[in-house]
């Protein structure tokens, strides 16, 4: 039975949509910018100085200034107040990526760990505060999920 939740992103059903991104708003977007691309060794598209994105295979990072917040609605967001929601990365090695972390970042919240789910994982807060998880599927069960994105 097919649920829709594997469909393709512009399927002919008129329901159907595609995760494009996840925004973070900041007070400096140069220092988180810089976070994210030491951490994922992807540079960033700048387009303005008040936004960047990160594009990955499964989706965007997206970065604005609270310079933009205006455009959406005074007040709609606010920067480094997130404790709800964890931005999450597939990596192919994680505890490479901690070793290569580990030196300069400050908040790391767990060291590489491995879950009950199968994934390994490093979870480290960003310099707004946002938790990061960092992970690689180690189990049979958590590689055949994500055998579909590339690492």
């Amino acid at each position: 039975m097919d649920d829709g939740c594997t469909r393709s992103a512009f399927s002919d059903t008129k329901d159907a949509m595609n995760l494009a991104s996840i925004r973070l708003i900041t007070d400096d977007v140069d220092r988180l910018v810089a976070f994210y691309e030491r951490a994922t060794g992807i540079v960033a598209d700048r387009p303005t100085p008040d936004f960047a994105e990160l594009r990955t295979t499964g989706g965007t990072l997206a970065i604005g200034s609270t310079r933009t917040v205006a455009i959406f609605g005074p007040g709609s967001a606010h920067p480094a107040a997130n404790r709800s929601a964890i931005v999450e990365f597939l990596v192919q090695d994680v505890d490479e990526l901690h070793r290569r972390l580990a030196a300069g970042t400050d908040d790391i919240v767990q060291e590489p760990t491995t879950m009950p789910w199968g994934n390994r994982s490093l979870l480290v807060r960003d310099p707004d505060g946002t938790l990061v998880n960092f992970f690689t599927p180690v189990s049979p069960d958590a590689v055949a999920k994500f055998q579909h994105l590339p690492r």
